[in-house]
Order: C-alpha cells, then structure tokens, then sequence
C-alpha cells in the first residue's frame, strides 16, 4: 500500500511517497510565481523501482495543479515524459 504525503511554502514543496510505511521516494518543485510550479526533480529508491511509484508521485503533483487552479513545468526529464504519455493531465501544462 502507498500514501502521498505534500509538502509546500511559498518557495518550494515536495511529494513524498511511503510504501507499506517506508519512506520510497520523492519529487520535488519549486514555484514559479503564484499560479505556477516547476517539477525539477523525481526519484524513487531502486529498491523500489518497477512499481510505478514515481509516476504516482507526477499525478499527485499534476492532481494539486488542477485541484488548485495552477500550472505546471515539468523540467525533470521523468516527469516530463510522464505528462507526454498521458493527455489526461496536459491540461495543467503552462
């Protein structure tokens, strides 16, 4: 089982994702004004590699945007490619 957990100030944030209780990977954001963010980083312990979490972690972030009226730059090349493969969630590209 997996939880998401947000972390956000006025400068930067970050989505932490938990496997059955162990902290397994992160991404991480930086805002870009009031109405937008930059996804610059995402990584995921190879531990834990080949379970999706890191594309969990690109929704979650992409579900904030779009629950919170704002807009998204995915500079991180995972996440990036995350948003290209999925047309559901490029409504929150800037």
């Amino acid at each position: 089982m997996t939880e998401i957990k947000h972390h956000n100030n006025e400068k930067n944030g970050e989505f932490e994702i938990y496997y059955e209780g162990e902290k397994a990977g992160k991404m991480t954001y930086t805002w870009a004004g009031e109405d937008k963010f930059i996804i610059d980083h995402t990584e995921v312990d190879p531990k834990f590699g080949g379970q999706g979490l890191a594309k969990q972690l690109v929704l979650a972030g992409a579900a904030y945007a779009k629950e919170n009226n704002k807009k998204v730059i995915p500079l991180c090349p995972y996440a990036k490619s995350v948003f290209e493969k999925n047309q559901n969630i490029q409504d929150v590209l800037s």
